[in-house]
């Protein structure tokens, strides 16, 4: 069964907690499942996700200057500036469907990125809570090789965890499904070692100046008892 440990540094009034929005932030290595686990909070809180990673795909999809800039970079599975990352995040959360809340999903990843969020957040008074999923390295080399995504819809499959009813095929649309650049053996061990360098960091940056930190063993069990695992830690959140 999933364990989780739980840091509050700092009380916060109730009376604050109904009416600030909420800014939770999803925190782990690539391939800890924060994806996976951002989709189940949208269903439940109804607060929308901002993934950075998508955010720059689109780009890159796009065309655009800032796609054709960030391109090269990430196929090889080096980090975006910060100074683009914080503008584009930054963009984002000022939109309207964010007013009660948002789920970070892939930011912050460096200590500059989260000093510039709490600036933000502190601005517009959003409560922060941190959700850091904990798995082992040679899972996360284990899940990442194996997935497979549908380049029409977007649903991620696993080989081992969550194969296609149709082996390489999409169950939703019958697309042939791909693997990502980034999802490539050579280019995980890199971005699991930026992981290590830039962004581990980040938990003692948490543990020391966030409202709640929340820590869950995502190593072993299925999403869905990861994700029953923080619905118990946050359950005061469904009374906003």
């Amino acid at each position: 069964m999933a364990s989780v440990k739980t840091t509050t540094p700092r009380e916060t009034g109730s009376a604050a907690v109904e009416s600030r929005p909420v800014a939770i932030v999803l925190f782990g290595s690539p391939g800890s499942g924060k994806g996976t686990q951002a989709k189940y909070i949208v269903d439940w809180l109804g607060i929308p996700q901002i993934s950075t990673g998508d955010m720059l795909r689109e780009h890159i999809r796009g065309g655009d200057a800032i796609g054709q800039a960030i391109q090269g970079r990430m196929n090889a599975g080096s980090l975006v500036s910060d100074e683009l990352v914080n503008q584009l995040v930054f963009e984002r959360i000022h939109k309207p469907d964010c007013e009660h809340g948002f789920i970070l999903d892939g930011y912050p990843r460096t200590t500059a990125q989260a000093e510039a969020m709490r600036r933000l957040l502190a601005a517009s008074r959003a409560e922060e809570v941190v959700i850091h999923l904990v798995v082992d390295y040679n899972v996360i080399i284990s899940r990442i090789s194996g997935r497979r995504v549908c380049p029409k819809c977007g649903t991620l499959y696993n080989a081992v965890s969550h194969p296609p009813k149709t082996e390489g095929i999409c169950d939703l649309d019958g697309s042939r499904l791909v693997t990502r650049d980034d999802d490539r053996e050579e280019v995980v061990r890199e971005r699991l070692t930026q992981y290590e360098n830039q962004t581990r960091p980040l938990i003692d940056f948490f543990r020391n100046t966030t409202g709640r930190l929340i820590e869950v063993d995502a190593s072993g069990d299925g999403p869905e008892q990861v994700f029953k695992c923080i619905q118990a830690e946050l359950k005061d959140l469904v009374r906003r």
